[in-house]
């Protein structure tokens, strides 16, 4: 991986609602503790990503993919000093559920079992899905996209789990979760949800961990970026989102957001505008974006992405 500078595209592609892309190079970065409500389907192109998941780090190098399951916490950084690039596809937990309905055996909600899977050939779909949204190719966009997903659905996919409210502290931390969701922007200290719930403080700080896995302060933050990111999509400023969720001013909302989401939030806001302008019209990439595009990204010869949308001859079909 040549050079230092950290570049990253958070996008949506009209043509695959219920999908956000990103493209990304990161060196120094880091994701602290969040969540995502869509799953994550990283496939790293060069470096090592490293990320805490369920209790371990765990390790995604080139021809890997690091696979997240909605309302998993997770961070997120480099592993080698020269960091990772990587293209990523978010698709909700609605168009996930369509496709495995349509091409898999699994029963109830689908996720993904391991959290790191090796396939270089599905890890070339998820950046053609990417090539082929940046240049407005609706059909090879969304073929690709359900291509890839059943793949590492055959290939590592299960049903979810479901998580059940039984125990006392549970139930404590569902509730002190409904508080701090309802009075988000003016949330109350720990010490006094706990008394409101009636239970420690401590006690409430162990309960809410085991059932979400982050402390309360940890969680708000997350939700908050979240909300943030529904509101800039509708078009709110950047300035008036922040204190709208409850931050101090717009430095912090950009502080928090780059650390979750990977783009300050007008970056973020800028391209929602641009999908919403486009919507209804045919993407045809200028000559224009396609300097803007190589200055962003790097080059052709960098991104190594596959000639063609094909399946690829010679590979296990999906």
């Amino acid at each position: 991986m040549a050079g230092s500078s950290e570049r990253a595209r958070h996008w949506q592609y009209a043509e695959l609602p219920g999908v956000d892309l990103l493209r990304a190079r990161y060196v120094r970065k880091t994701f602290v503790r969040h969540t995502h409500e869509h799953f994550v389907i990283a496939a790293i192109a060069d470096g090592v990503e490293v990320f805490h998941h369920r209790g371990s780090d765990q390790y995604a190098g080139a021809g890997a993919l690091a696979l997240v399951n909605p309302d998993t916490p997770h961070t997120g950084r480099a592993g080698v000093p020269e960091g990772w690039r990587y293209g990523a596809v978010y698709p909700s937990p609605e168009v996930v559920a369509e496709i495995a309905a349509e091409t898999t055996a699994i029963r109830g909600t689908p996720g993904f079992v391991s959290p790191v899977l090796d396939d270089p050939y599905a890890v070339s779909l998820v950046h053609q899905v990417l090539r082929a949204a940046d240049e407005g190719n609706a059909l090879a966009a969304d073929t690709l996209l359900r291509v890839a997903v059943t793949r590492l659905l055959r290939l590592n996919g299960g049903a979810l789990p479901q998580r059940e409210v039984r125990t006392a502290g549970a139930r404590i931390a569902a509730r002190a979760r409904g508080v701090l969701q309802e009075r988000m922007a003016e949330p109350p200290t720990l010490d006094k949800l706990a008394g409101e719930l009636g239970t420690s403080p401590f006690a409430l700080l162990r309960a809410f961990r085991n059932a979400y896995g982050m402390p309360p302060h940890t969680w708000l933050t997350d939700a908050r970026v979240r909300r943030a990111r529904g509101l800039l999509d509708t078009g709110v400023a950047p300035a008036e989102a922040a204190v709208a969720v409850g931050f101090a001013d717009q430095p912090h909302l950009n502080r928090h957001f780059s650390r979750i989401v990977g783009v300050p939030p007008g970056a973020y806001q800028r391209e929602r505008k641009n999908v919403q302008d486009r919507r209804g019209r045919l993407l045809l990439p200028s000559e224009a974006w396609q300097t803007q595009h190589s200055q962003t990204y790097g080059t052709a010869e960098e991104n190594r992405t596959p000639p063609s949308y094909g399946t690829g001859s010679g590979s296990e079909s999906p």
